[in-house]
């Protein structure tokens, strides 16, 4: 019973739950929104989303080891695999700042007490091996290529990788693996963790849910993927500091892109609070992106 709880839990079945059609608008706004509240809440986003500058400069003092230089790269773009399982606490603040709750940074823990933690964790754990998978993949790569001797400098190791036809190769087929590996975590996870924390879900009808998401709305959602990678990749530069911004916005906007296109039939829609629209010509982060956008 147990078991089976996990994986369907004990509310809604992926038949309940109806997917709507999504449009650039629609990503525009869940941007806002999420932009809104990292506003409304800095100091807790910052706080949960410290972890990826630390995490950061920590795998940029081991590349100085040499003996782990090969897997910086696969490490810093992996990470963002488990992004959707590091930003529950993210997700958490934002459903209570919709529903008037409070939103202290302790609340951000409450997942934990979450009816649907049996499936977060499952799903979380199939995350953490698919990141294990990617880095031996990478790994792997690297060793055919290269084989497995220890690159001697720093400088060594880019001539090696930008100069070479083995580079070159390991730079192609790596690239095109990560993307493989972006695109099946990103129809996983990009409503799957939100919906377990609003409604008692298992795992696998979460997944099911977030995978018909991404089907329903390919277009729209390889652009999302495409804005998240983007977003990263800048809040990377210089040395990860940028990433305690960039977290917590694309974690709440993950939160408003959820309720856009998850909704579960005979069950009221949560609505933002009226005074937010009131702010959103205040920031228009989105509009940079969505320039054609109105």
């Amino acid at each position: 019973m147990a078991r089976s709880h996990v994986l369907l839990g004990a509310g809604d079945t992926a038949a309940d739950l109806s997917i709507r059609r999504i449009g650039i608008a629609d990503l525009e706004d869940a941007l806002r929104s999420g932009l809104a509240d990292f506003n409304a809440m800095p100091t807790h986003a910052i706080f949960l989303c410290l972890i990826y500058p630390v995490v950061g400069l920590l795998m940029a003092r081991l590349a100085f080891g040499y003996s782990v230089l090969p897997l910086l790269y696969p490490l810093a773009t992996g990470f963002a695999l488990l992004g959707p399982l590091a930003a529950l606490g993210l997700y958490e603040l934002s459903r209570r700042r919709e529903i008037g709750e409070p939103t202290s940074v302790t609340h951000a823990f409450d997942v934990l007490q979450s009816s649907s933690i049996g499936g977060i964790v499952a799903l979380g754990l199939l995350l953490m091996a698919i990141f294990g998978i990617w880095i031996a993949i990478a790994n792997a790569l690297y060793i055919a290529d290269f084989g497995y001797g220890t690159p001697v400098s720093i400088g060594a190791f880019l001539h090696d990788v930008l100069t070479t036809s083995a580079g070159w190769h390991l730079i192609v087929v790596g690239n095109l693996i990560g993307f493989l590996f972006a695109v099946l975590v990103l129809a996983m996870s990009a409503v799957s963790f939100p919906l377990m924390l609003d409604r008692d879900v298992g795992a696998a009808v979460a997944l099911m849910t977030s995978v018909r998401a991404v089907v329903r709305n390919p277009a729209t959602m390889a652009l999302w993927g495409l804005i998240v990678a983007a977003l990263l990749f800048l809040g990377s530069l210089p040395l990860f500091i940028g990433l305690t911004v960039v977290m917590p916005v694309l974690g709440h906007a993950t939160w408003h892109l959820y309720r856009k296109l998850v909704v579960s039939d005979g069950a009221p829609r949560p609505t933002l609070h009226v005074e937010e629209k009131g702010k959103r010509s205040a920031v228009d982060f989105p509009a940079v992106l969505f320039p054609w956008a109105k």
